[in-house]
């Protein structure tokens, strides 16, 4: 005997996360979050998701490999691997809280590549530093630095 499959008449659930360009509240509530979550994925596609520390100079983000303890050299490490071979990320910039009324997310595409020197380094690293007090006793010149410069971005809920 064959089941058969009900299917729901009521209209599909509409999402309300759309591509939109960045309102100074989404901005702001970038700018002020104290984490993101980088998705990378290699050439393969094999994906890989890592919280990170951040600064946005409101054109690109900034990511250092900085000095926490790590498993592999920073040019080893999987996400700067997986920016090397295949430059198209995602950022993941999100508040929870358990009034679910208050949930929001922004969500940033885009292309990374790694920097080691330079002006936009230097630039990235001071901005680092004003942001987390931790990395003013980080060496973090000559270590590499993941930059993002959006192409698309999406919101949910209210920043």
């Amino acid at each position: 005997m064959v089941d058969e499959l009900q299917y729901s008449t009521a209209p599909p659930l509409q999402h309300s996360c759309r591509p939109v360009s960045p309102t100074k509240k989404h901005l702001e509530f970038v700018r002020s979050a104290r984490i993101a979550h980088l998705a990378t994925a290699d050439a393969k596609g094999s994906p890989l998701v890592i919280p990170i520390c951040f600064a946005f100079d409101g054109k690109e983000f900034f990511s250092a490999i900085d000095e926490k303890p790590k498993n592999s050299p920073p040019q080893k490490l999987q996400r700067v691997r997986n920016v090397e071979e295949n430059p198209r990320v995602a950022l993941v910039i999100d508040r929870y809280d358990e009034d679910w009324r208050k949930l929001a997310y922004v969500l940033v595409f885009g292309r990374a590549r790694v920097l080691t020197s330079g002006p936009r380094h230097r630039r990235a690293t001071a901005l680092l530093r004003r942001k987390y007090r931790q990395y003013r006793s980080m060496a973090l010149e000559g270590r590499p630095m993941i930059v993002i410069t959006p192409s698309r971005w999406k919101t949910w809920g209210t920043p």
